[in-house]
């Protein structure tokens, strides 16, 4: 069962698509306006953050996740929620430091609501075994169970099973697309399993990474998820642990807008006057 309105042959890894998107709640009977896929330069970084949306149509995030890093090659990582009543307030701390891991290979550039091509760090590409550094959309949440028995999961919900795939083949049609195999013609010569035989997909969050337009190459199949063991990098995802991962999705509204900031220390000092991070 999915509670979610993408019910397509593949579904695009992300919450929007052009300018104000919509997504059914888990009872599929109310519409949520949801942000925009991808807006240029830092223009996308003043509106989510800032007092003021861009359109009357469009609103501001009222919560945040931050994860952090040493510098661009660190794995170990620091996550915390941020939340703010409305565009005004200030942004609260929602609980203690979470411990999390980001790439095996640290943090690159990706491609979200940030400008395309930041100025120094390394761009991420598929298979560098970087997590992506930046400002993305969060959502769907997915995982093993089904959507009638994860009623506390605020976010859109989509069940995987074996037959879930995600395409990280770059020459494929459907690359960076949470596909149904056997309802979409094989063009891809690779796809992650999203059914594990272990508990690291039992619980996640798409990010919206590479969505608007989908680059070849630009990296593909990015989530929050439970992660393999403390300290231990990832292939390009960002990971907490099981009881970490829950609390995250107890807490997290869509019609909060919830974003990821992603960043190593010393960028996110740099940013965060200017662009009004928490």
């Amino acid at each position: 069962m999915e509670r979610s309105g993408c019910r397509a042959r593949a579904c695009p890894l992300r919450p929007g698509s052009g300018k104000t998107s919509h997504m059914l709640n888990r009872r599929g009977d109310k519409r949520i306006p949801r942000l925009s896929g991808f807006v240029l330069g830092a223009v996308a970084l003043l509106f989510c953050l800032s007092a003021t949306p861009v359109t009357g149509e469009e609103k501001p995030a009222f919560q945040a996740l931050v994860v952090t890093t040493a510098d661009w090659s660190a794995a170990d990582a620091s996550l915390r929620i941020y939340e703010r009543k409305d565009a005004r307030s200030a942004w609260i701390s929602a609980g203690e430091r979470i411990p999390a891991v980001v790439g095996r290979n640290g943090l690159a550039w990706g491609r979200g609501l940030h400008p395309d091509h930041p100025a120094g760090g390394p761009q991420k590409r598929e298979g560098d075994g970087r997590a992506p550094a930046g400002i993305f959309e969060m959502g769907p949440a997915f995982g093993y169970a089904p959507g009638e028995s994860v009623p506390w999961i605020g976010l859109p919900y989509r069940r995987m099973t074996e037959s879930s795939k995600c395409v990280d083949d770059p020459a494929s049609l459907v690359y960076n697309r949470l596909i149904d195999e056997g309802t979409v013609r094989q063009d891809w010569n690779s796809r992650e399993e999203m059914k594990r035989n272990d508990e690291q997909y039992r619980l996640g969050i798409v990010i919206g990474h590479n969505t608007d337009p989908v680059a070849p190459g630009g990296g593909s199949c990015i989530f929050l998820h439970i992660w393999e063991k403390p300290s231990k990098g990832t292939s390009g995802c960002t990971a907490v642990s099981a009881a970490d991962m829950e609390e995250i999705l107890r807490r997290l509204r869509p019609e909060a807008n919830p974003l990821l900031i992603q960043l190593p220390q010393q960028e996110y000092e740099r940013m965060r006057g200017p662009r009004g991070f928490p």
